[in-house]
């Protein structure tokens, strides 16, 4: 668990073509996934296991990203994933995709953006694990908390208004330039797919956002 101590149903790849919180909740899931580490084989196997759910004619823009996000899964073992993840998001110096919030909204690391998220974080009553070494602007690590704020069983804290509140202060104003980032590197031929993915589905949750 990337960001709260406390208990989240655990992720799986759901039918993303379904409207359902917890169908949300799987895909914020996966993302994190994605962004906190290399997908293992047995992800991308169950990845490219979810093509016989979806139906071909569907031109769904998420159904269609998702399907090739299932192509890349197919056709490239975890080896090339790690490599590539090491190779843009890992460095001892900058690396070529920076993955933290407070970098895209303030122009450095460890800023206020941070703080804020602390601030939030602390009024849902949620902590980072022990474990994670990533600060709570990581990308992860506000999917994350997304997640939990969907699927939590506390609906004081998982609720709709807190989801709303926290999607449009600490995601949506730096989640297009993070996925920007991304695609500019040509080199980053398997991540194409998931930046892709990503911008999508949190361009579909602001416009649900903005009819509350």
């Amino acid at each position: 668990m990337s960001e709260t101590a406390k208990e989240v149903p655990s992720t799986e790849v759901g039918d993303i073509g379904l409207p359902e919180d917890l169908a949300r909740a799987d895909l914020y899931g996966l993302i994190a996934r994605f962004f906190q580490m290399p997908p293992d084989q047995a992800l991308l196997d169950q990845i490219v296991a979810t093509a016989d759910q979806h139906d071909a004619a569907d031109d769904a823009v998420l159904a269609k990203l998702w399907m090739d996000l299932v192509e890349v899964a197919k056709n490239n073992p975890a080896k090339a994933w790690h490599e590539e993840f090491d190779l843009n998001f890992i460095s001892v110096g900058k690396p070529k995709v920076i993955l933290n919030g407070s970098f895209y909204m303030a122009g450095h690391l460890n800023e206020k953006p941070l703080v804020n998220i602390r601030k939030a974080l602390e009024e849902f009553g949620l902590e980072s694990a022990e474990e994670i070494t990533e600060t709570e602007d990581h990308f992860s690590a506000l999917c994350e908390v997304m997640r939990y704020l969907i699927a939590g069983d506390d609906v004081e804290v998982s609720n709709l208004t807190n989801q709303r509140v926290f999607f449009n202060a600490h995601i949506r104003p730096w989640y297009d330039d993070l996925c920007d980032a991304i695609e500019s590197i040509p080199e980053m031929h398997l991540y194409h797919p998931v930046a892709a993915l990503t911008r999508e589905f949190l361009a579909i949750e602001g416009q649900g956002f903005d009819m509350i």
